[in-house]
């Protein structure tokens, strides 16, 4: 097998003058910040393609070759990691720098050895920053039990948005958090709150474990990294029930589909007991997506809001999920009551404040004539003021 090479080896020629290492690679998000270049994909026979704004952006180097893969993976894997690469057909891993940290998952294809780099910041951005459509967040931060999901496609910055909500906690209230992550991917430290990050597969064999470790180590705030299967969601719910401050990601792209999904990870004749608990132990669910700016300056949240008043955890219990869309339209006040958003108004107050293009914003929405309705809505307001 190849031998193992340094990150710094400068083994890819790129241009016939000029070689690069893995760190040379790497070193692009830091110049151009994670929030921006996200991802890094190394393929025999491509050149090397970063993910800048959600776009893919090919470089103009020379595609790579089999032992340049070759040379490049072994940088960066481990002599464990590059057997099971051999033995399985993939394997995980992570690196971290002075200022960032990565995740890599590399894999076997038809033309040879892949690899697929996500970077990691190290510190969580500020809450102000995310860019939350209204106040929803002081809510969820003061809160002391409940399930708080946040929901989107791979990439949309849950994450993101969770690690900054657990930051603020930790700085403002003495309590005791732990994490249960795949692979941990912001860095918290314990401020007025104590923490304890667990990284599953290395820490702990799987979320379910976690879990039951977690409800004996007296925790006051969980953040469970994905509810992937019908344990972990149902230790999840029990979390949550069970007077804790629970946080989760699901891959969903709106509120309704969130709660489809986790009904639908059970057999039929059990749905109405897990509907019941949800009714009762759901918090909020924000479902976003990165939406590129106008200017062309990075991409900025839109997000979807569902605050589980009595009368939206009255339809969860009844299993009456299509009427959830109307809850969120009508309860859109910026009060703690309230705070209700559909993803369709958000987009349209993302246009309105000349962030996105509404052609841009036409391409996210999930209920097309739904956005043209707010759009038209806040052109009457904006006409009669």
């Amino acid at each position: 097998m190849p031998q193992p090479t340094s990150i710094e080896a400068k083994v890819y020629a790129a241009t016939p003058e000029r070689k690069l290492s893995l760190k040379d690679l790497l070193d692009y998000f830091a110049r151009h910040g994670s929030l921006r270049v996200s991802d890094l994909h190394l393929k025999v026979g491509c050149p090397p393609v970063y993910r800048v704004d959600g776009a893919l952006q090919k470089t103009k180097g020379a595609p790579l070759d089999t032992a340049t893969m070759e040379l490049l993976v072994r940088g960066i894997v481990s002599d464990e990691e590059w057997h099971s690469l051999q033995t399985k057909g993939s394997t995980d891993g992570s690196y971290i720098t002075e200022t960032m940290q990565f995740r890599f998952n590399c894999f076997s294809d038809n033309d040879g050895l892949s690899m697929a780099i996500r970077a990691l910041e190290s510190d969580p951005p500020v809450l102000e920053e995310i860019g939350f459509p209204n106040g929803v967040w002081r809510d969820i931060v003061t809160r002391q039990h409940g399930l708080v999901l946040v929901t989107g496609i791979t990439g949309a910055g849950k994450s993101t948005t969770i690690a900054a909500l657990i930051n603020r906690i930790a700085e403002t209230r003495p309590c005791r958090i732990i994490t249960l992550e795949d692979p941990i991917e912001y860095r918290l430290t314990s401020k007025q709150a104590i923490i304890s990050q667990r990284e599953v597969g290395r820490d702990v064999p799987s979320f379910e474990r976690g879990l039951r470790d977690c409800l004996r180590e007296d925790p006051d705030v969980i953040f469970v990294g994905e509810m992937r299967d019908r344990e972990s969601t149902s230790w999840t719910l029990t979390a949550a029930e069970t007077g804790h401050l629970v946080f989760s990601t699901l891959h969903t792209r709106d509120v309704r589909g969130t709660v489809t999904r986790i009904l639908d990870l059970f057999p039929p004749l059990q749905q109405d007991e897990i509907a019941s608990q949800l009714s009762l132990g759901l918090s909020h669910i924000l479902c976003q997506k990165l939406i590129p700016r106008s200017d062309g300056k990075g991409r900025v949240v839109a997000m979807e809001v569902l605050n589980n008043v009595y009368s939206v955890a009255n339809l969860i219990r009844l299993c009456k999920v299509e009427q959830i869309y109307s809850q969120l339209q009508s309860h859109t006040r910026d009060v703690p009551e309230e705070r209700m958003l559909t993803l369709e108004r958000s987009l349209a107050m993302l246009v309105k404040a000349g962030l996105v293009s509404p052609l841009e914003a036409e391409k996210w929405t999930n209920h097309p004539m739904a956005f043209v309705d707010e759009m038209q809505r806040l052109q009457e307001r904006r006409g009669g003021a």
